[in-house]
């Protein structure tokens, strides 16, 4: 599963720090509700992909609480449901309430545009990788970047030093696609794989014969960016193609070209809908 790669001394750092930002100093509530065992319930408010659930654990490692899932990550949720039981101190349920709710909505509506999105592009027929992009929130990206693997896209590379990715700045600051390439596998070695922007299907042409591993078709109107794909294609079999730029969810599908390998998206990860999830407070357990 996804979540057994990730770093627990990293989640346990971004668990306190989340709870440090909502409670840096004083709690004022926990004194008025004091530290009596209780049970709350998570509650999925709207039809979603549940998606978020190790960061919500860390949240309650660190506030000594603990959890019973009534629904698998991953799973599509059909609202209103349960899809948890939390047990601890009221103080600290209370404490970890807030944190842990705007990860499980965030995550979960990232997985859920994810899930969606790659459905449309599998009705097509398109057999590609529908990938994410860098444009994450400050502070948020591996909660961002896991839940779209949890909806069953890629993340893409994470940050600057998971690929060499030359961008239009990049290649303007150098002087030419080519020189951009060749410096990129001099300072990077066989290690890792460089990818270059193209913004037209001269660039393109000049990052495959310099030896690129993966071409991006930036702003390509979709009819462009297969033609020139299949251009590439046929020319140099060995290059991955990606289109992005101006993709949206809505016409996505007319970037499904055969010669195209992935499409990314940053829809994805910025300006996302998310999932509405509340906690209550089971009176029973009082």
């Amino acid at each position: 599963m996804w979540k057994d790669g990730l770093n627990p001394t990293v989640l346990r750092d971004l668990a306190a720090d989340w709870l440090k930002e909502d409670a840096p100093n004083f709690d004022y509530g926990g004194c008025v509700v004091g530290n009596r065992p209780v049970s709350a319930v998570i509650l999925a408010k709207e039809d979603g992909v549940l998606a978020g659930i190790p960061f919500a654990e860390a949240i309650l490692k660190e506030t000594d609480c603990r959890v019973e899932w009534k629904w698998e990550e991953g799973r599509e949720v059909k609202a209103p449901a349960t899809v948890g039981v939390v047990r601890g101190r009221a103080a600290d349920v209370l404490r970890a309430e807030r944190p842990l709710l705007n990860c499980l909505s965030r995550a979960s509506g990232v997985a859920t545009v994810t899930r969606r999105t790659k459905r449309r592009l599998e009705a097509t027929g398109w057999k590609g990788i529908l990938a994410a992009t860098r444009k994450t929130t400050p502070s948020f990206r591996l909660v961002e970047k896991y839940s779209v693997s949890v909806g069953g896209g890629c993340g893409h590379r994470y940050d600057l030093s998971s690929m060499v990715m030359l961008k239009d700045n990049h290649v303007d600051l150098v002087g030419s696609v080519r020189k951009a390439v060749e410096d990129a596998k001099k300072f990077a070695g066989f290690c890792y794989k460089v990818e270059v922007e193209c913004r037209s299907p001269k660039e393109a042409e000049e990052a495959a014969v310099a030896g690129c591993d993966i071409l991006m078709l930036d702003n390509f109107l979709p009819r462009e960016c297969g033609e020139t794909a299949t251009t590439i294609k046929k020319l140099h079999p060995r290059v991955t193609i990606e289109a992005s730029g101006g993709i949206r969810e809505e016409n996505i599908t007319d970037y499904a070209h055969p010669s195209i390998d992935a499409i990314s998206c940053s829809r994805l990860v910025q300006g996302y809908k998310t999932i509405d999830f509340s906690m209550k407070i089971d009176k029973s357990s009082l």
